[in-house]
């Protein structure tokens, strides 16, 4: 990441380079994570993996979905005209790393449905059902995969390491009172296609213009 913040331009083919990797990445990571917790003798219900969601669940699933694609939409464009300095490093990330094509999206929301599947397995999944073998509580569960799950996103900078620490502390709330990763999987891959789509609307083209204003191009 600081490589490619350092960089005035990333090419649209070194986007999709970086979408590719993290995906098979993240899905090495998780093939190595279920391998081991099923050899260690965790089973598929203490990883919320339920056969078949019931139907509270499936409809949790849907309202936070449409409540966090609506809110997360309203508040990246709210902050699309802002001079905060959050703001300003997004609209950094979003210009070299949002998709800015019909092809880069469609590997972007790979991507997005790749972390919703194998973020929340690891994190929400087997980090959780861990703890709890370990004897943790649920409110030391929470707390404990939460500061784990912000840790791993310090590449969006502090303030961005918090805020998805936080966002853990509801999905992992979630996930323990459902029994169930399947809510958490789906609000994750929303809130990831929503951030591509309308960061790259609302950061990464104003970015990109301003950067040809900046040099003199039409």
């Amino acid at each position: 990441m600081r490589h490619l913040m350092a960089r005035t331009e990333v090419s649209s083919r070194e986007r999709i380079r970086l979408y590719v990797s993290t995906i098979l990445f993240q899905w090495l990571l998780a093939t190595i994570v279920a391998w081991r917790a099923l050899g260690r003798g965790l089973t598929f219900s203490q990883l919320g993996l339920a056969k078949e969601p019931l139907a509270s669940t499936v409809l949790v699933s849907l309202i936070g979905a449409t409540l966090i694609a609506f809110g997360h939409w309203m508040n990246l464009r709210r902050l699309a005209g802002s001079k905060h300095p959050a703001a300003e490093r997004l609209r950094a990330m979003a210009a070299r790393l949002f998709p800015r094509s019909a092809k880069e999206t469609v590997f972007f929301t790979i991507l997005a449905v790749t972390a919703g599947i194998c973020e929340e397995f690891i994190f929400r999944g087997f980090v959780v059902a861990a703890l709890f073998g370990a004897g943790l509580s649920n409110w030391m569960a929470v707390a404990v995969s939460s500061l784990m799950f912000g840790a791993a996103h310090l590449y969006q900078g502090k303030g961005g390491s918090v805020g998805t620490g936080i966002l853990g502390i509801i999905f992992a709330s979630v996930r323990i009172a459902y029994h169930s990763i399947f809510p958490v999987v789906i609000w994750h891959t929303v809130l990831d296609i929503v951030a591509g789509i309308a960061g790259a609307r609302y950061f990464a083209t104003r970015a990109a213009g301003e950067a040809d204003l900046s040099s003199g191009q039409p």
